[in-house]
């Protein structure tokens, strides 16, 4: 109690003085306890559970890196041409059937997503939808709206059209810390 209470009348007679006020830690008690740690070349650490008699190891956790930006930025051309190729491949010699439709838009959907996660990009999470349209002579518009990162979120679109039908897929890539 003594040594806060010295400290505090220190501290207020070097105030009424016009002098600094010095701190409420005494630089000297505190010497050598107070050192920032060095994050630099750490290995991740391993979060150990425990549930029940058996111990089973969760999820990896990584220090902040405090990077804004990928190390292997999005690339729209090389989306683009993967998913143009995986459309044309896939549905070249297709017709257009009503009920087989959405399972063949699913199945797609999942290969260029995967096609895409294999490219390695890091730091971006992708939503791909495909959709596949009956030409019966009709227009079309297709619409998404996103909250939006215009400098590092982006998007790319393929198209398929066929005499029966058109298919069209969209790749948004959305930037994550």
């Amino acid at each position: 109690m003594e040594d806060s209470s010295n400290v505090s009348k220190l501290s207020a007679t070097a105030h009424r003085l016009g002098r600094r006020r010095t701190s409420v830690w005494d630089r000297n008690t505190m010497k050598g306890k107070m050192k920032l740690p060095n994050y630099e070349g750490l290995a991740p650490m391993k979060e150990e559970c425990f549930s029940g008699s058996s111990k089973t190891t969760a999820k990896i956790k990584y220090l902040n890196t405090y990077r804004l930006e990928p190390y292997n930025k999005f690339q729209d051309r090389l989306v683009g041409d993967k998913a143009q190729a995986i459309l044309t491949n896939k549905l070249q010699q297709a017709k257009y059937d009503a009920d087989s439709s959405p399972s063949l838009c699913a199945s797609l959907s999942e290969e260029i997503l995967k096609a895409t996660k294999e490219m390695g990009f890091d730091r971006y999470k992708y939503v791909v939808t495909v959709l596949i349209v009956e030409k019966a002579g009709q227009a079309i518009n297709v619409a998404s709206r996103w909250v939006w990162d215009v400098q590092r979120d982006t998007w790319i679109s393929a198209k398929y059209e066929t005499e029966t039908f058109i298919a069209l897929a969209l790749i948004t890539a959305c930037y994550y810390e």
